[in-house]
């Protein structure tokens, strides 16, 4: 992934809300500014066609583009301006119909379409394959990473080494004194591929307990330094081995890599997902 596309992949994480219900949506107005249309009067026409093309699938308009209102700063005095609660398969539609010179449009199309349908699949988790069990976990893995570096460094890890250094402490914890670089090696990966790309779901799940659980005492414990924030990661990347070791289970560094990589499975799912659009939608 381009650091651009991961860039904006943070941008449409950092616009989405949740309801009360535990439903996940996203503004309009938010989203017209991280597709950068300048002028909303531009982006209700993208709006109007996705309404078209919701209407014509067969499903609510009202649900998908729910209309609301909203009071924003104008002058002296605030006014109300319209705006619209969007679900996924909404922001998909619109990104479909939005202008095609933008690459914002074409990362937009990739993260809804991969979200949405990770979602899906996540509501019938034990009912997945070895594969879509692995795509769920590590999209998961991908948020909160994102929560553990803010955490990380709120705690002290600032530079780019100073990072790398806490990020070989948890595996180190968790891989029986394994770096980053000893992991590809025994795993006969390149130096270029992600390891988080070539596990398996028992693996997957091993390092997601690993992130959150860091995430949480860093925060907890108000960890201030780099080298505690190290020691941290250390020590509950150490406590998952010691738990996976107490039930009997295999260690992550002796678990097969799979043949195919979480990108190559986003890519077939994609190809999927472009015969049949509307199996973005996720029933209600």
């Amino acid at each position: 992934m381009s650091d651009l596309k991961a860039k904006e992949y943070v941008q449409f994480e950092q616009i989405k809300h949740v309801s009360e219900d535990g439903q996940e949506f996203w503004f309009a107005r938010e989203l017209s500014v991280i597709l950068e249309y300048v002028q909303w009067r531009n982006f209700v026409k993208v709006l109007d066609r996705a309404k078209l093309a919701c209407k014509n699938s067969g499903y609510s308009i009202n649900h998908h583009f729910a209309e609301v209102s909203k009071m924003v700063n104008a002058g002296v005095a605030p006014k109300s301006v319209s705006d619209y609660k969007l679900t996924r398969y909404a922001c998909y539609l619109i990104v479909q119909n939005g202008d095609p010179r933008k690459e914002v449009i074409a990362i937009g199309q990739t993260y809804f379409a991969i979200q949405t349908r990770r979602q899906e699949v996540a509501d019938y988790f034990n009912e997945l394959g070895e594969d879509n069990k692995r795509l769920v976990i590590r999209g998961d893995i991908k948020q909160w990473n994102q929560m553990l570096a803010e955490a990380a460094h709120n705690a002290g890890v600032i530079s780019d080494d100073e990072f790398a250094s806490f990020q070989n402490s948890g595996y180190m914890g968790l891989y029986g004194g394994l770096k980053v670089k000893d992991i590809h090696k025994k795993k006969g990966l390149k130096g270029t591929q992600k390891i988080l790309d070539h596990m398996g779901s028992t693996e997957l799940i091993a390092n997601l307990f690993r992130i959150s659980q860091t995430e949480e005492k860093l925060k907890k414990d108000k960890t201030m330094t780099a080298d505690a924030s190290n020691e941290v990661h250390f020590i509950v990347g150490k406590e998952v081995r010691n738990t996976i070791k107490r039930v009997g289970g295999t260690m992550p560094e002796d678990l097969p890599v799979p043949e195919k990589s979480i990108n190559e499975i986003e890519r077939e799912q994609l190809k999927k997902l472009k015969k049949n659009p509307k199996n973005l939608m996720l029933e209600e």
